[in-house]
């Protein structure tokens, strides 16, 4: 998932003039690339196109030839330059966008019956009581049983203010539960968990992309932690893809003093060169900061944590980058679906380029040219800036630092393994399944009853029963799984802690088994313990 600096509408009819329209708009800037004249390519194509239409010895499917042609077209560029079908830009566009209309629950199919994993928080199933284990056996009064997970969304979602029923079997209740929902916008957030970490006065803040709404999702948490008693931040990247260039600048603005260059783009065309500055007045500019990225963190992600380190403003721990500076944006097509085009390269505010080498596209993909580094402070950066291949670059305080590979952390911590029982777990879903599946369904109103929306105090009550890891065991077992009982005591924490963790995503989402992880998060508690560096490195004084 890339990132485009803005949402441009272009719209071509047909697939032959959608070759033609980009070849026009092309001779008309730039008459000729490359020595070949595109109109004399655009020829040659509709030639082939037309050719295969009437003589092929079958019908052929002109439009699967075209986004054929187009896809291997846009494969010849950088890797993330991509055609996108019509049938996938609804949940493209949701995903950005933040939101879809229906009834607010994420399901899954159990013997063959819709089954909610969670309502969504702040959407109308949740309002109206529908709880985790439900399983939906009606809507409008037919059968549910049996629908696949692609007729489902069919039937729930809709046009906000329009009503859908659905007949609900819970455990415990004798009848059916009737429920008339009135659909409405639901909101998908990309802040995916946001708690003070127990017992500090430090608070924690994941986003999942960065979509339109993601800087107001970041202040609003950021500033009810602040009420809650925050005095420090971990703002966690891990795993974020990227998304939008103007809510990583937002984001990556409201911790920085104004007057300072956070990132900006070079193009082959002067009208795609941006530059953005920072602002005075940012909320959080003296606010301790730390933060977090891996190998899954890419593209905006870096821009934030790039920014952050050039500028000497907080600290960056974990592991390094995906290595993606490239700017794409997305263009529109007459038939719904779309395509990327990589119009620029940003840089951090250092003049680092931090994408990595992408012609052998597989290697590229796997890591290939990340600066992995040595486990432990690398606040100066002296053993990464060895690399004489990669240029360097200076933060604002004079410390050494690479370009070409990624965001390479100031404190680089591996991330922690798992044993072959465990990895066996998790590739069958038996954690899932036996939380979801078994265990949410007979105990959901109970747990609601007993912590009431206590989050904390079920993080600190609740315990994983012996009872339950007999059972868990069992449909472990049964699904094939080879019990080893020495991997078992291995890993016991990680086991414990994910079976917890599911019961919290079925209570409060992803905040809930966000929270349940900490506790066994290496990367996470290291950085818990760097605030003084970080703090030192943005002269910030003690409080």
């Amino acid at each position: 998932m890339g990132f485009f600096t803005r949402h441009i509408r272009t719209i071509v009819v047909g697939a032959v003039v959608l070759v033609a329209g980009v070849g026009i708009g092309a001779v008309l800037n730039n008459k000729l690339i490359g020595g070949d004249s595109i109109y004399d390519q655009v020829t040659k194509f509709n030639t082939v196109l037309n050719m295969a239409s009437k003589n092929y010895v079958d019908v052929v499917d002109t439009q699967k030839l075209t986004e054929a042609a187009i896809k291997g077209m846009l494969n010849e560029l950088d890797p993330h330059s991509v055609y996108i079908p019509a049938k996938e830009m609804q949940k493209v566009e949701e995903d950005f966008r933040g939101s879809f209309e229906g009834i607010g629950v994420e399901f899954d199919i159990v013997h063959d019956t819709i089954t909610i994993v969670t309502p969504i928080n702040g959407g109308p199933s949740e309002a109206l009581g529908i709880l985790s284990g439900d399983k939906i056996v009606r809507i409008d009064n037919q059968s549910a049983v049996g629908l696949t997970r692609e007729d489902v969304p069919k039937k729930l979602r809709g046009q906000k203010g329009t009503i859908v029923k659905v007949d609900i079997k819970r455990a415990g209740e004798a009848k059916l539960l009737e429920f008339n929902i009135t659909r409405d916008k639901i909101p998908l957030y990309s802040v995916s968990a946001s708690f003070m970490i127990e017992g500090t006065d430090v608070g924690y803040i994941s986003t999942n992309r960065f979509a339109a709404t993601t800087h107001d999702e970041v202040v609003e948490a950021a500033r009810k932690l602040r009420n809650d008693g925050m005095k420090k931040l971990i703002l966690d990247l891990r795993g974020n893809p990227g998304g939008y260039m103007d809510q990583a600048y937002k984001i990556a603005d409201e911790f920085l003093p104004g007057g300072y260059k956070v990132v900006y783009t070079k193009a082959r065309r002067p009208e795609f060169d941006e530059e953005y500055i920072s602002q005075s007045g940012g909320e959080f500019e003296k606010m301790p900061l730390i933060v977090m990225v891996n190998a899954g963190s890419a593209s905006a992600s870096e821009i934030v944590s790039g920014a952050i380190q050039d500028l000497d403003r907080g600290l960056v721990v974990g592991e390094t980058s995906f290595g993606k500076g490239l700017v794409q944006r997305q263009y529109e097509l007459g038939d719904g679906s779309a395509y990327r085009l990589t119009i620029a390269r940003y840089y951090t505010p250092s003049g680092r380029l931090i994408q990595r080498p992408y012609k052998d596209k597989s290697k590229y993909y796997g890591g290939v040219g990340r600066e992995e580094g040595e486990e432990g402070d690398n606040i100066s950066h002296n053993e990464d800036t060895k690399d004489s291949s990669k240029p360097l670059f200076k933060t604002l305080s004079g410390r050494k630092v690479l370009g070409g590979g990624g965001i390479t952390p100031d404190y680089i911590v591996k991330s922690d393994t798992i044993n072959q029982l465990s990895r066996q777990l998790r590739i069958k879903d038996v954690f899932r399944e036996y939380i979801m599946n078994t265990y949410m369904i007979e105990h959901s109103t109970e747990l609601r009853s007993k912590y009431q929306n206590n989050m904390m105090q079920f993080m600190r009550d609740y315990k994983i029963s012996a009872d339950m890891i007999a059972d868990f065991k069992g449909l472990a077992i049964k699904k094939g799984v080879a019990w080893d009982e020495k991997q078992f005591k291995q890993d016991e924490d990680f086991i414990y802690t994910e079976l917890k963790a599911k019961v919290a995503y079925g209570m409060w989402g992803t905040n809930g088994s966000t929270a349940c992880y900490v506790n066994i998060d290496k990367q996470l508690q290291k950085a818990l313990t760097l605030f003084p560096e970080a703090m030192k490195i943005a002269k910030l004084a003690s409080k």
